[in-house]
């Protein structure tokens, strides 16, 4: 299955082959099966050795995958546009969870300076080491004099108001495989064996995961993805959220189209040198694991929690809708070498073909009084 795919440096597989005896540990400790949710969690977050928490360059083109603020800095100006209505209703505070490589932060923040709406505090919850050093670097390279207004946290603060920004976090959460069986769910986990790891089924055990399989209706035999996860993290910051509003940047569908009976082998998917494929455990440690995201749960669990849909669209619709073609005016149709790439970046943002259209924004707010500019066309909330 993953023949096609380059082949790691030795000091790469050596990592790996850490990560994967820690794993292999991890399952012997819990009897011999773990929940395919512990097994990402350490695949992507085991300290020092997991995908996030390790120092292998993820990001851009010499990375394994391209993320919206890497292909262009017309999203984080454009975003920046959003984040600053959302300011203006609550307060001049800005949260970023999971910053990549700080180019969202710098992309924001140099626009939100430009249009005389600086936060007074932007903070970063960054879980990984070697990625907030990257930050830090090039938030100092370019933006050196609002160094004192950019904070890291090790953790969610007690209290917040302002704007929370989190651009491709959720998909990145680790998700609980469910196998719709015999009319009945079961939850697909992982064990070991001589040639690595391998799927095992076992009754579902956690109360809450199977009440929420219980309430999905899908053909016998399909499998997909349950993100507890998420509820948790909605939960936490709805609960530290005084007034404003969380702004989400994902791949996914709503519940119809994600448990669609067309997708009975679910979402999951690992990017690996550019490479797209399905095999969670070709080298643990040196590769991204994803799923799209149910983004009807993620309204339900702010509803939940206290929250109000403020809006969910396509990408296309947001950047749009926030003024992304407006850059465009910037540049001299004339001078090809600078225009092109910029109007190719565009096309590539928006393009249904692209991302504008499988990428989806939803926010979530707490006493917002108006409406944002960012959902004034392109409404989906009919699809949650």
């Amino acid at each position: 299955m993953s023949s096609h795919l380059p082949v790691p440096s030795s000091e790469a597989a050596q990592h790996s082959a850490r990560l994967a005896e820690l794993i292999r540990s991890d399952i012997a400790l819990q009897g011999g099966w773990i929940s395919f949710a512990r097994y990402m969690e350490l695949a992507l977050y085991a300290p020092g050795l997991g995908y996030y928490t390790a120092g292998a360059h993820k990001f851009g083109e010499a990375g394994d995958f391209i993320t919206a603020p890497e292909l262009s800095p017309l999203f984080g100006r454009t975003l920046a546009r959003q984040v600053a209505e959302i300011m203006a209703q609550s307060a001049p505070h800005v949260l970023e969870l999971g910053a990549g490589s700080g180019k969202l932060a710098a992309d924001m923040l140099a626009e939100l300076e430009r249009i005389g709406s600086l936060p007074e505090s932007y903070s970063i919850l960054e879980v990984s080491a070697d990625l907030r050093e990257r930050q830090q670097a090039l938030l100092l390279e370019r933006l050196p004099h609002l160094a004192a207004r950019v904070h890291w946290l090790d953790a969610l603060p007690e209290t917040f108001g302002g704007a929370v920004v989190a651009n491709e976090v959720l998909d990145a959460l680790p998700v609980h495989l469910v196998h719709w069986h015999d009319g009945a769910p079961v939850e697909r986990g992982v064990a070991a064996n001589d040639a690595g790891f391998c799927w095992q089924e076992r009754p579902i055990a956690d109360a809450a995961l199977l009440h929420a399989a219980q309430q999905i209706s899908v053909p016998d035999g399909y499998v997909s993805e349950i993100c507890s996860a998420q509820r948790g993290l909605i939960n936490s910051l709805a609960q530290r959220l005084q007034r404003g509003a969380l702004l989400f940047v994902d791949y996914g569908f709503g519940a119809r189209e994600f448990y669609h009976p067309q997708r009975s082998s679910g979402t999951l998917m690992c990017h690996y040198r550019h490479h797209a494929h399905d095999d969670p455990f070709f080298l643990p440690g040196l590769q991204d694991i994803t799923a799209h995201v149910n983004f009807t749960d993620v309204a339900e669990c702010g509803i939940d929690a206290g929250l109000e849909l403020l809006g969910y669209t396509s990408q296309a619709f947001f950047l749009l809708n926030c003024g992304i073609a407006d850059f465009m005016t910037e540049r001299d149709p004339e001078n090809l070498r600078d225009y092109l790439p910029l109007s190719a970046q565009l096309q590539k943002l928006t393009s249904p073909a692209e991302m504008g259209e499988l990428f989806k924004v939803i926010v979530l707010g707490k006493e917002m009084a108006n409406p944002l500019n960012g959902f004034a066309r392109g409404d989906l909330s009919r699809l949650l």
